[in-house]
């Protein structure tokens, strides 16, 4: 299968093409690479490096090296062509790790043995390279969490502390309604059950002695809108509360209870 890679080369070039041309100018391009992964995310360095990882199977790269190197020499030295299919499956069989001499010791007469060392050496080569790659693709996968992980830490923490200086800065309610009725100035208003007093009219946390209080800041006001604010779920609560006389009893048509501290 071939993969091309998108570094302003010819877009037929395979891997293993590719890889042999970073050899062979490998002072240019690599450092070329090198300096084009610097400037882009971490995520483009692991697609970069992923597609340059991928080579073709070490038997492809080999027999495909050993036909192009015998079919070289042959021709260059004149010898006959039909010697080339054998040359070159001698050759495949040798592999990374056949002997390259005979019996007495001498150089194998069936191979080129300049040729196989070089192809041995490309190969070496390429599997370094492939390993080095893969190195560091994971060290760019490890970056990549570690940057994600700190991400959600980071917004867990901001959560918190927000949470933290609301709770903070939310005073200590001094009154609670636990009754509401149906069309009344209360519920008219938004009151509800279980709503946390911690400001009523002129009322708050700091001045509120008794239930009383309220009483008389309700008998001056009727007719005339209070600003009260409530704890609810949490959150604080604002709302517009107008005493005024309505079909059930007093001017507000709820009942509000102290919280002792």
């Amino acid at each position: 299968m071939q993969y091309v890679i998108h570094l302003g080369l010819p877009h037929s070039l395979m891997a293993g093409e590719f890889w042999l041309l970073l050899h062979q100018f490998g002072e240019i391009m690599w450092p070329s690479l090198r300096s084009w992964m610097g400037q882009h995310s971490i995520l483009s360095q692991i697609r970069v490096l992923f597609w340059v990882a991928v080579l073709p199977p070490r038997g492809e790269v080999r027999q495909k090296m050993a036909l192009e190197t015998q079919d070289q020499g042959q021709t260059e030295e004149g010898g006959p062509r039909n010697e080339l299919p054998q040359r070159a499956a001698t050759a495949q069989e040798v592999g990374m790790e056949g002997p390259l001499v005979d019996a007495e010791g001498f150089p194998r007469a069936d191979v080129n043995v300049y040729q196989i060392r070089t192809a041995r050496h490309t190969i070496s080569c390429l599997q370094n390279d492939h390993k080095a790659i893969m190195v560091e693709i994971e060290e760019a996968l490890h970056r990549l969490h570690a940057l994600e992980k700190a991400k959600r830490e980071q917004d867990q923490a901001e959560s918190q502390t927000e949470s933290m200086e609301q709770e903070v800065t939310l005073p200590s309610p001094f009154a609670r309604v636990d009754a509401v009725s149906q069309g009344s100035p209360a519920c008219q208003a938004g009151l509800r059950i279980s709503d946390e007093i911690i400001a009523f009219g002129s009322i708050n946390t700091g001045n509120f002695q008794n239930l009383q209080n309220i009483a008389s800041v309700v008998q001056h006001s009727e007719g005339r809108p209070l600003n009260v604010t409530v704890i609810r779920n949490g959150q604080k609560t604002q709302m517009g509360l107008t005493p005024q006389r309505w079909s059930g009893r007093g001017l507000l048509g709820c009942n509000i209870v102290p919280i002792h501290r």
